[in-house]
């Protein structure tokens, strides 16, 4: 049985490990789900320091785009979880990417929903931020049923367009 620290209904999160580079370039190296959050693709290099980083915010902050995986059999979704933002330390970042097979099954909901309850529960945090590219409607529609209220646009360097962008604050 997998040492998850966070479950919903159907997944299990675990943080990232190094030999969980299979898993990233099949996440991160698939078009259909870095369409939105990069102009030009991952490289392989590129996907390896992804993972990197992703370790060590683990390891530093507590928080990374934990990978999770279908509690019935294992199976890697893609992953959910918490990203430090420049200038804003108490306000991490919500993220969520799902494998295109795992699309339109209400897995991003369930894990953003358990990701939020973690961050606002055991990570003692008071506000989130999230953002999407303008055209991604599933990410707009995922806030909104969140919770998440537009604050403003913001430039993305990755796109480079200027993203729609949210706050979610803990109700007491």
């Amino acid at each position: 049985m997998p040492d998850y620290f966070l479950r919903s209904a159907r997944l299990g999160f675990r943080p990232w490990l190094a030999e969980d580079l299979p898993l990233a370039l099949r996440l991160w190296g698939d078009p259909a789900v870095t369409r939105f959050i990069t102009r030009s693709g991952f490289t392989e290099a590129e996907i390896r320091a992804r993972l990197e980083r992703e370790r060590a915010s683990q390891e530093t902050l507590g928080i990374q785009y934990w990978p999770i995986f279908l509690l019935a059999n294992g199976e890697h979704v893609g992953c959910c979880g918490l990203r430090p933002r420049a200038g804003h330390p108490r306000v991490p970042e919500l993220g969520v990417h799902v494998l295109p097979c795992h699309w339109r099954r209400g897995y991003a909901l369930e894990a953003a929903s358990a990701v939020i309850d973690h961050a606002f529960g055991a990570l003692g945090f008071e506000t989130l931020f999230a953002g999407h590219n303008p055209q991604n409607v599933a990410s707009r529609i995922l806030l909104s049923r969140l919770g998440f209220v537009h604050t403003h646009d913001e430039f993305y360097e990755p796109t480079g367009l200027e993203h729609p962008s949210y706050t979610l604050t803990r109700h007491r």
